[in-house]
């Protein structure tokens, strides 16, 4: 048997691997393609290695095609797979760099191929110093702008998400001023408004210009190279523009081949990562990834969540299955971390527009408290904020911003909501104390009392 894996980073090679694992050469044989230079790498380290925290490139890369082609798993970097033919069972791979094209033919397909940057038209310019951050491809070409272009010395990064919020400081660090542009009230719309202000606070606090309710209107460039951003509050100069607003799933090739997208515009699959149709599932097509729709635990809605963490586990539930084993994936809660400099930002489960759009009634409580014990040298102050259903008590959803040791316990607030624990519930939580870690009421604790005294007032 012959299997095919469009995508060589985690979700892609994560499914080979766990297949090879159960499958040997002689069972199973396992061609990867990839069209960037990479496979396995780390995207979330790339505004890292720009600012500098991490400064070799190779630290990214957890595996290269030389290790899985010890393991019996053929690697081709910069292949592009342009069609794929169901009848046929072949796929047609275009050689980027030497040209021409070949057919593969496959028994099992994994379609991994990622996501793309959302590009609006007017970012679509001939010229250069204008980024995406998707791909490690991505991080080498800004490296190589920062380093060879003579003294950029303005950034213009457009978006306030997670990537967005880190090139900014990345940029800052590389010794450029400044400018972040948001179309929303405020930076981080993954937290609710007063969490995002907290966020745009410590932004500015680096010294970087935030502009919010900014929608761009187009960038300007002379002699191929962008030289500004136009904005209805005026030009931006800029020696480097960096887009960082969102992604979408990598569903074109999918969609023109036959295979049919879900609501999210991502390939939609049963629990163990088979391709699901109108009429049923697409036989030998597997997907996993950034290009796949998963469902929400909590809003039981279709969800598109874009993270390393879900593309290794989807990877490694689609490849167990491949290989004879038996494992499932049962969706998402959008657990997700950042780090502004000193600040940490975290959230689980759903936000208060979230919650809303699922039809939730809710109650909120915020609590500030510290990361230790008060007298306690180094002691850092956070705020908790919860979302509990109303009446039940149930954990929606949980965010928190503070300083150093802050954001990791979002992951306790992370187990009760996928466990569906009341806050009620979470005030027994039996936590770890010591004054070095922790101040003897843990701002978890705290929080949880809050917002059951607000559920009890709500009934």
């Amino acid at each position: 048997m012959r299997l095919v894996v469009i995508g060589g980073d985690a979700a892609g090679m994560s499914a080979a691997s766990q297949a090879r694992k159960r499958k040997g050469p002689d069972e199973l044989e396992i061609v990867a393609f990839e069209r960037g230079h990479y496979t396995s790498y780390s995207a979330c380290g790339i505004p890292y290695w720009i600012g500098g925290a991490v400064t070799d490139r190779d630290a990214l890369i957890a595996r290269d095609p030389a290790a899985f082609a010890k393991a019996g798993i053929a690697v081709r970097l910069r292949h592009e797979v342009v069609a794929i033919d169901l009848d046929r069972r072949e796929v047609i791979a275009r050689d980027l760099d030497g040209g021409g094209e070949h057919r593969e033919g496959f028994d099992e397909l994994v379609y991994a191929a990622g996501a793309v940057p959302v590009t609006p038209d007017w970012a679509r310019v001939d010229a250069g110093g204008v980024f995406g951050v998707q791909t490690l491809d991505d991080g080498e070409a800004i490296h190589a702008w920062l380093d060879e272009q003579p003294r950029p010395r303005r950034a213009v990064v457009i978006g306030g998400g997670y990537v967005g919020v880190e090139m900014a400081e990345a940029m800052v660090r590389r010794g450029l001023a400044v400018t972040l542009l948001e179309k929303a009230p405020q930076p981080m719309s993954t937290v609710d408004p007063d969490m995002g202000e907290r966020v745009a606070e410590a932004i500015r606090g680096l010294g970087i210009e935030v502009r919010t309710d900014t929608h761009v209107q187009g960038l300007e460039s002379a002699q191929g190279r962008v030289t500004a951003v136009v904005t209805p509050d005026g030009t931006l100069p800029a020696d480097i523009v960096v887009l960082g607003l969102g992604v979408r799933p990598n569903t074109a090739l999918a969609e023109s081949s036959g295979i049919p997208l879900g609501v999210t515009g991502g390939l939609r699959t049963d629990l163990q990562m088979r391709v699901v149709g109108p009429r049923g599932h697409v036989d030998g097509v597997w997907a996993a990834g950034d290009c796949v729709q998963t469902v929400h635990r909590i809003s039981g809605q279709p969800a598109h969540v874009p993270l390393g963490t879900h593309a290794n586990k989807q990877g490694r539930v689609a490849g167990i299955n491949i290989g004879g084993g038996y494992a499932t994936f049962p969706g998402v809660i959008g657990t997700a971390v950042t780090k502004v400099c000193e600040l940490e930002v975290a959230r689980t489960g759903l936000t208060e527009k979230e919650a809303t759009a699922a039809g939730f009634e809710f109650v909120t409580a915020s609590v500030e408290s510290t990361s230790r014990a008060g007298y306690y040298p180094g002691a850092g102050t956070m705020v908790v904020k919860l979302i509990a259903e109303r009446r039940t008590g149930m954990l929606l959803g949980g965010q928190i911003v503070g300083r150093e040791e802050a954001a990791k316990r979002i992951d306790s607030l992370a187990i009760a909501v996928w466990n569906r624990m009341t806050v009620e519930e979470m005030t027994a939580l039996d936590l770890s104390y010591a004054p070095p870690f922790s101040p003897v009421w843990d701002p978890v604790l705290i929080a949880a009392r809050k917002a059951t005294d607000e559920v009890h007032a709500s009934r």
